[in-house]
């Protein structure tokens, strides 16, 4: 067997650890180790084992091992009730993670194919899937706070008040948050949302959703927001929207489940707030937490969004 020791020594984890977990979930040794595409958060590993197989290791180095807990019984419940997400291997100690060295570290089935295209197939099989989503039973390992949104904003504000970091992105984000949250109307229907629909964190092939991935965002809200944050991940190319894409994406939906006129009239405040939630944990992972100058200006992709008009989403009949 050859293991690169880059990726090794990069997540420190050994050669006799990989060993110890595949043992644990009962399968064959490892061949060979490689990195995975995805992910800004968490290490994701691909195993290539002896019989030819493929498994992801995954390491919650973004997350503790309390909440990845919890992000696993997310999987776990989309999946009893047929939603298609990677559920990690049992392990033999009735667990389905291990802690080293403070991180959880787990075993997750590979899925063939790449990451889910823009097409209009895929995008109505997202719509698809993400309606069906919607509609199962709420289960208390969901929170009712969104982890990039105001609440967060807030603590993103405080953090600059703090360090006396006010920067002109943080003035308007505290602007346009102010001026949000008394427009998105409180009864909206709400339901499990994944709050992180990128084409990162969704896995498909040939028009159709494999997998949804990475539940580290989900959460309890309103379910026309996680519509159209799929449109703020999806949605876009060479700096534009793409009408085809949205209307491929609520066909989709609606297929299963129809907006209602109070979620069609909110759809350009919630869009903008998943914009600005994008916006706003990029400057604070990159600029703020973590400063990359590579990453320091992956915000303005999104706050460059805020002005450029969405008459696809303002009007219903």
């Amino acid at each position: 067997m050859q293991l690169d020791a880059r990726f090794i020594m990069a997540i420190d984890i050994n050669e006799q650890d990989v060993a110890c977990l595949l043992s644990m979930a009962e399968i064959p040794e490892m061949d060979s180790i490689s990195p995975m595409q995805g992910g800004w958060s968490n290490t994701n590993l691909l195993l290539t084992l002896v019989d030819g197989s493929n498994v992801v290791l995954k390491a919650w180095d973004g997350n503790t091992v309390e909440e990845v807990g919890r992000v696993i019984q997310r999987h776990t419940h989309l999946d009893a009730h047929g939603i298609p997400t990677p559920v990690p291997l049992e392990l033999s100690s009735g667990n389905r993670h291990i802690e080293l060295d403070g991180v959880a570290w787990a075993l997750v089935p590979h899925y063939e194919g790449g990451l889910l295209g823009s097409d209009t197939d895929s995008l109505r099989s997202l719509g698809e899937v993400q309606a069906r989503m919607h509609l199962i039973p709420i289960n208390d390992c969901f929170p009712e706070v969104y982890t990039m949104g105001f609440e967060f904003f807030k603590k993103v504000f405080s953090l600059a008040e703090e360090r006396d970091a006010w920067s002109p992105f943080l003035d308007l984000l505290r602007k346009e948050a102010e001026s949000l949250e008394p427009r998105i109307p409180h009864d909206l229907p709400c339901g499990i949302l994944h709050g992180d629909l990128f084409p990162d964190n969704v896995i498909g092939s040939d028009g159709e959703v494999a997998a949804i991935l990475d539940l580290e965002e989900a959460w309890i809200g309103p379910l026309a927001f996680d519509l159209v944050m799929s449109f703020v991940g999806f949605g876009w190319e060479d700096g534009g929207p793409l009408e085809e894409r949205w209307c491929a994406l609520l066909e989709g939906y609606e297929s299963v489940r129809a907006l209602t006129e109070v979620e069609w009239s909110a759809l350009p405040y919630l869009n903008r707030y998943a914009t600005l939630a994008i916006a706003g944990w990029r400057y604070w992972k990159h600029v703020m937490s973590k400063p990359d100058s590579n990453l320091a200006e992956r915000y303005l992709e999104m706050a460059g969004r805020l002005d450029v008009p969405l008459p696809f989403l303002e009007g219903h009949s």
